[in-house]
């Protein structure tokens, strides 16, 4: 059973995949069609072709490896500067013009004389834009649908005022298994405060020292202001409230980063020796935006930091060095995740969607922000060139000189293939990290 349950997870995982791919190259498709440039082919996938069919004009279809997609526009090079638009090749010879100028004889021999006018760089700037950026747009508006379900109709574990773990004794250096929580590991003269002090697992806590709390961040804050030794806790059990006087004392505590990484510094502070109960708790939807927006700003940090990122994974994975689990995950990964979550045992059904769902969310709100890179073939590269046409064009007026015409980008077509080549190593390397050394749901 639960290997039939991983294998319903990869092909869940995969058909997300596959759904946020094709709903991204729609994106392309429908302000293409639009504003009337021809569209030939619409392919979810890359590799041979294992189903197509022919609506219109257009080819649409799948092929073998669903990990990318594409939609075919004519005319996405312009001619040759100085051309009338047949004079494809210019009199200089050279590996790399002539790559720039078979790119622009294979755009111009799908141009047919009845679609002379319905090129894409003959589009205006602005058209531009939105058919590039209808893409990455689909993304992010496929991020907001399953992040406000996933918050919204689903709701978050959160953690509230209600005791969900009592721990026996106070850690010590010789003592870490009593500071987790197992049994008959510490001594009965180091019990902690709460384990000392009566609290039981199912207790919700209403005040700490006349002080009332409602949340769990209260309740941390209530705890640090409290002053060492009695304290009154005010908790509901079994429908009635109850007064506990608790001897908080200060203990020695490790330091966590951001991501729940122990940095390997301690703190003094007051200590009582529970852990919160986790609770399934939904928010408005207009919690939604700043949620998302705090992921942009940690994605967009990841992405700025990608090439560090990819040199610790590959040092990782080819070293003794144990893997970091909250480094790059690549699609052999996520897909082993996703397989394992929905595989796990004594978990709710519930749980495992909430999971999946935003793991989608976040893979798409990735596809959003790292198709915005203004670097070919990415689609903020298309972006870039279309408003540095602009920028151009302006200028031009403004000096009431001739209109200098479409930026050629067929010239950066080198750094968009080495920028292929690059992306095409990256996923390579994630592949090897995971199957080498995976990261799983266990850590």
């Amino acid at each position: 059973m639960t290997l039939a349950l991983e294998v319903l997870g990869w092909l869940i995982f995969l058909v997300g995949i596959g759904l946020s791919i094709g709903l991204h190259e729609i994106g392309h498709l429908l302000p293409a069609k639009a504003f009337g440039v021809k569209v030939t082919q619409y392919m979810v996938g890359f590799g041979p072709t294992i189903w197509s069919r022919h609506k219109g004009e257009t080819e649409y279809g799948v092929k073998a490896v669903p990990l990318g997609g594409y939609i075919r526009m004519i005319g996405m090079y312009p001619p040759a500067p100085g051309s009338d638009g047949t004079l494809l090749r210019a009199s200089t010879t050279g590996r790399f013009t002539n790559l720039v100028n078979d790119a622009r004889q294979q755009s111009m021999e799908e141009v047919t004389p009845d679609a002379v006018d319905r090129v894409f760089y003959k589009l205006p700037v602005r058209k531009r834009i939105v058919v590039m950026l209808g893409g990455p747009t689909m993304n992010l508006v496929l991020a907001f649908l399953l992040f406000t379900i996933v918050l919204c109709g689903i709701g978050l574990q959160t953690a509230t005022t209600r005791v969900g773990a009592v721990v026996p004794c106070v850690p010590t250096a010789t003592n870490l298994d009593g500071a987790k929580g197992s049994s008959g590991t510490c001594a009965p003269s180091t019990p902690t405060p709460a384990a000392a002090g009566g609290l039981q697992v199912g207790d919700k806590i209403l005040s700490i020292a006349g002080t009332q709390v409602t949340t769990w961040p209260e309740e941390q804050a209530a705890i640090k202001a409290a002053p060492a030794g009695d304290v009154p806790f005010v908790v509901e059990r079994d429908g009635r409230q109850v007064t506990l006087t608790i001897p908080v004392a200060a203990a020695s505590r490790p330091v966590y980063d951001d991501n729940g990484n122990p940095t390997g510094a301690t703190e003094t502070r007051n200590f009582v020796g529970i852990a919160p109960a986790l609770e399934r708790q939904t928010v408005a939807v207009t919690t939604v935006p700043g949620y998302v927006w705090d992921l942009t700003t940690n994605s967009v940090q990841k992405i700025v930091t990608l090439p560090v990122r990819m040199w610790d994974l590959m040092r990782q994975t080819f070293t003794s060095e144990p893997r970091d689990k909250n480094g790059i995950v690549g699609i052999v990964g996520a897909g082993r995740i996703t397989g394992e979550a929905v595989a796990l045992e004594n978990t709710p059904v519930l749980d495992k969607t909430a999971f999946v769902l935003g793991l989608l969310a976040g893979l798409n709100l990735f596809l959003f922000l790292f198709n915005l890179v203004p670097l070919l073939p990415l689609d903020g590269g298309h972006v870039a060139g279309a408003i540095w046409e602009s920028i151009k064009r302006g200028w031009a007026r403004l000096r009431r000189r001739p209109d200098p015409g479409p930026v050629d980008i067929a010239k950066a077509l080198p750094l968009t293939y080495a920028m292929s080549i690059a992306l095409v190593l990256m996923g390579a390397v994630t592949v090897v990290a995971d199957l080498i050394k995976p990261i799983t749901l266990g850590g």
